[in-house]
């Protein structure tokens, strides 16, 4: 009787404002131009700036930002999390939790957030899903434990159409996918695990597949000759996506981050480069070919994967006018790429410690202590202590990284980048016992003590570190910076808080209880500005938060998303 009447209530609510409720499509002239009050995509626009063009928050008022409504989602079972950023198109907002369930929530009264549907895929098991993409009438999701894309009337909450892209046994889909024209891109994970991953791109209105692109090279095909084992390695190689890339409409080209090869803390089982693992591609979003490619760190031992947000920025490098592809690697250096055709142009530490490395060729972009005559990659430091199987302590960054999936923020208002970093140190130690399905990473790590963090502003045009803001606990949230002169970031022990984009001054902060694994993003209605953020930590991250003893008793995984006005 419960279920019947809350279905008529929906029903009857959704008769009534049918009309209203009903928005405009998100047409690829919209992606393309997204609208200042809404956030139509993972990382807002195209070139993944994270920036909003929204000032009616801004440095000077920001002070006066209280909660204005809070949602629950989740909460069937433990060690939930939420990891998505949610998206916002006219009022209605759409985010996935932890077991691919999609919401739609109502957010247009400002005073409370009321769930519209909620789409349930029946996923199997809990994992991390970082949210949706609108295309059309569609709110197209992944299950990431199950390896299906699914499509979602918008206006219904019904399953339009749905595709399972599960080629092998450890493959998930954690990234946002990313909507084209009439295509949507999926990136596969899972390669901790053993899988050789992949990007494909589906019809956005049938879901058919129209191509397939892995980042580990078959025999015969270019970059196979980087894998020079006899364990068949490029099989189980890694490389995940688990962040979703960015897309240059002007040249039809997309770029993407890519995972670190496996196992992953064992480069003797896969001896070479181990391409295209660790780099930045650039591909042909019309056929999946790969235009370029920059490897960041050749035959890692340190999961330095690069999945991380690539930013597409127009600027002048040493006078001349330059495309940039900008990255806050996990190695902890900054780079600046010329995206059309792959040129390294500068790096440059942004953490305050790095040992693996002595730094980075000024030239090419490679690490000064590779060596390309070297089948196994030794580094400096610490790090060849690993091929040895011994407790190798001192790997600064730490494997976590000094930057991962927690997004950077590119301000056009200061043309700075914002990165939110990660300092730390870790100790790693082979085993080389785990090379097998469902254990595939070769060994473990550990903390050598407590995690802190910093936002490290860059100058991309430059490569100029201009200041770092030191915080006392970890940042795996992400930053968000707008054209009121703010900078939004979170810390894993639940504060949000805002930074004036040019002095890093805290403007304000909030506690709310819960740790923070999301980043944040805003929006407007009827002229007021918003800003919202998920809660709840992955277990990855509740290791993380177990270097700081004074917050082992901190809610973990209440899975909220919490609004902020003023």
């Amino acid at each position: 009787m419960r279920t019947t009447l809350s279905t008529s209530i929906i029903a009857g609510i959704a008769l009534a404002v049918g009309s209203v409720a009903h928005a405009a499509d998100v047409t690829y002239e919209r992606l393309l131009n997204p609208e200042p009050h809404n956030w139509l995509m993972n990382h807002h626009d195209y070139s993944a700036q994270r920036y909003s063009a929204l000032t009616a928050i801004n440095r000077t008022n920001v002070k006066g930002l209280r909660l204005a409504f809070a949602v629950a989602l989740g909460g069937t079972s433990g060690n939930e999390n939420l990891t998505a950023t949610p998206l916002v198109d006219d009022g209605f907002m759409y985010v996935t939790d932890a077991w691919g369930v999609v919401y739609k929530i109502d957010v247009r009264s400002g005073r409370q957030g009321d769930i519209m549907w909620k789409m349930d895929p029946g996923q199997e098991k809990i994992d991390r899903n970082r949210g949706v993409a609108l295309w059309g009438n569609l709110v197209i999701s992944v299950t990431s434990r199950d390896g299906r894309v699914i499509a979602t009337d918008r206006d219904t909450g019904k399953m339009v159409w749905e595709r399972n892209l599960r080629d092998q046994p450890d493959i998930t889909l954690n990234a946002a996918p990313l909507a084209l024209k009439d295509s949507v891109i999926v990136g596969a994970s899972g390669g901790d695990s053993g899988s050789r991953s992949w990007l494909t791109s589906l019809d956005a209105r049938t879901g058919n597949v129209l191509w397939k692109t892995y980042s580990i090279p078959a025999p015969g095909e270019p970059g196979s000759e980087t894998w020079k084992d006899k364990n068949n390695a490029w099989q189980t190689g890694g490389g995940a996506f688990y962040v979703t890339g960015s897309y240059d409409p002007a040249t039809n080209i997309t770029y993407w981050g890519v995972g670190n090869p496996t196992p992953k803390y064992d480069s003797s089982y896969r001896p070479g480069d181990n391409l295209y693992t660790n780099s930045a591609l650039a591909l042909d979003a019309a056929t999946g070919r790969i235009r370029w490619f920059h490897q960041y760190t050749p035959n890692d031992t340190m999961d330095y994967d690069e999945t991380g947000t690539h930013i597409l920025i127009d600027g002048k490098v040493d006078g001349e006018d330059r495309k940039l592809l900008a990255h806050a690697g996990r190695n902890g250096f900054f780079y600046a790429l010329d995206r059309q055709n792959g040129q390294f142009l500068k790096a440059t530490q942004y953490v305050s410690r790095v040992t693996w490395t002595k730094g980075i060729d000024p030239k090419t972009g490679k690490p000064l202590d590779y060596d390309p005559a070297k089948d196994l990659q030794t580094y400096a430091g610490p790090v060849a202590k690993i091929l040895t199987g011994a407790k190798t302590s001192g790997v600064c960054p730490g494997v976590p990284g000094g930057n991962n999936f927690w997004s950077a923020a590119y301000s056009q208002s200061t043309g700075l980048l914002y990165i939110p970093e990660l300092e730390g140190c870790t100790n790693i130690t082979r085993d080389q016992t785990r090379h097998v399905r469902g254990k595939f990473d070769g060994g473990d790590f550990g903390y050598d003590g407590r995690l802190s963090s910093g936002i490290a502003v860059i100058d991309p045009a430059s490569g100029e570190l201009k200041q770092r803001k030191p915080m006392p606990y970890a940042n795996t949230s992400g930053a968000l910076a707008t054209a009121g002169g703010i900078v939004v970031t979170a810390l894993i022990e639940g504060t949000v808080m805002a930074l004036d984009d040019e002095t890093l001054e805290e403007l304000w902060s909030f506690n709310v209880g819960t740790g923070i694994n999301a980043p944040p993003m805003t929006y407007a209605v009827d002229g007021k500005q918003y800003i919202a953020i998920a809660t709840g930590l992955t277990r990855n991250s509740m290791g993380r938060l177990a270097t700081t003893p004074e917050k082992r008793n901190l809610g973990k995984s209440a899975t909220m998303i919490f609004v902020f006005t003023l």
